[in-house]
Formats: C-alpha cells, sequence, structure tokens
C-alpha cells in the first residue's frame, strides 16, 4: 500500500504543477485575445482576422515598448506621467505597489541588488530574506536606526510575508538565485535550489 500511495503521490506531483501551468497560460490567453482581440477586430476587417491575433499583437505590444523604453525620450515622457500618477492618493498605492512588486520579481529595480540573505533571530534560527533597501534614509528616523536595511521575509505555501528591519549585522548573504531562494521558501524546503523537481522519491 505504500508503494502506491507513493506512486499515486509522484504522479500527483508531476501532473497538478504542469495543469496549473497550462490552465494559467490559457486563461492568459483568453483573457489577452478576449480584450486586444476585440480591438484588433475593429481595425481589421472581420475576414482578415484569426484567433490568436490579440495575443500576437500583446506580445509585439510588450516588446515594442520594451524596445521604446530604451530610448532617454520616451523615459523621460513616462516618468513624467508616472509622476502624474504617484500623486493620486488612491492610485498611487496600487500602481506603486504593482511595480516595485514586478520591478523586484523581474530583477529590473535599479534599487540595492535584492540580494538573497539570513536574518539571524533570537532565539538563534535563522530565516531567508530578501534585501528591499539597504538604506533608511529617506524614510522617517523613527523606523529605524542609520544601519538598519530592509528585509522582506516571505511565508512557506502562502502569498505573503513579512517586512522587517534588522540591524545589518544580523544579516548574511547568500550566494542563491532569488528565483531558486523564493522557490526553496514557498515549499517549506522542499525544492532544491537549482533544481525544479520536488516530487517524492
Amino acid at each position: 500500500m505504500s508503494k502506491l500511495n507513493t506512486t499515486f503521490l509522484t504522479g500527483l506531483v508531476t501532473l497538478v504543477p504542469i495543469a496549473a501551468t497550462l490552465y494559467f497560460l490559457y486563461w492568459l490567453a483568453i483573457t489577452t485575445e478576449s480584450l486586444l482581440g476585440r480591438a484588433v477586430r475593429m481595425v481589421l476587417p472581420e475576414q482578415y482576422y484569426i484567433p490568436g491575433t490579440g495575443v500576437a499583437v500583446s506580445l509585439l505590444l510588450v516588446f515594442a515598448v520594451g524596445l521604446l523604453m530604451k530610448s532617454w525620450l520616451v523615459r523621460t515622457i513616462f516618468s513624467w506621467w508616472e509622476g502624474i500618477l504617484y500623486r493620486i492618493p488612491l492610485i498611487k498605492s496600487i500602481y506603486g505597489s504593482i511595480r516595485d512588486l514586478l520591478s523586484f520579481l523581474s530583477g529590473t529595480s535599479e534599487t540595492e541588488a535584492q540580494q538573497v540573505v539570513t536574518v539571524a533571530m533570537n532565539n538563534g534560527l535563522r530565516v531567508i530574506g530578501f534585501i528591499t533597501r539597504d538604506s533608511l534614509v529617506d524614510l522617517p528616523p523613527e523606523m529605524g536606526a542609520d544601519d538598519d536595511i530592509v528585509v522582506y521575509i516571505p511565508l512557506g505555501y502562502m502569498i505573503g510575508g513579512h517586512t522587517v528591519l534588522v540591524p545589518r549585522s544580523r544579516v548574511q548573504t547568500i550566494d542563491l538565485p532569488k528565483e531558486d531562494a523564493m522557490r526553496f521558501v514557498l515549499t517549506g524546503g522542499l525544492a532544491k535550489p537549482g533544481n525544479n523537481s520536488t516530487g517524492p522519491h
């Protein structure tokens, strides 16, 4: 019975991530096609429209924006427009949070290198985190000491985490890509760094 359970769990662990990934990609493609496909049909005659054109247009649009952002003029215009968004009370919170999160995950943020670290706790334990701010000079002085840094500590098996301000002396860097570190934390330590397989052995 134990071998049967192990075999079943192996199949489950193998298939569920694949199915979930395919479903997410399917949902993303359907949503994109629904939004941009309608716009494409407004420009192209109906007989020239091919299902999937909306997805292709979205990919080209993202790539084109990436190319345009290499231009100093476009970056300047975008910064001006972004500055307006940051002046709108509710919009600046939503937009700023999403932008900062995507910049962190993509590694395009120009702040500190988002180094993977361990933080020493008072009870002798160490937790894995990610440096998100290496200085508090632009924050109110009541938030921390001069040598404090900001570390984000994700929680395993859930979306969420803690943002902590800790002395730099309590932080030790780890030579580990943040994608591997995040996977390690979110799987409760089951994932092996550099290895995408987490199935039972």
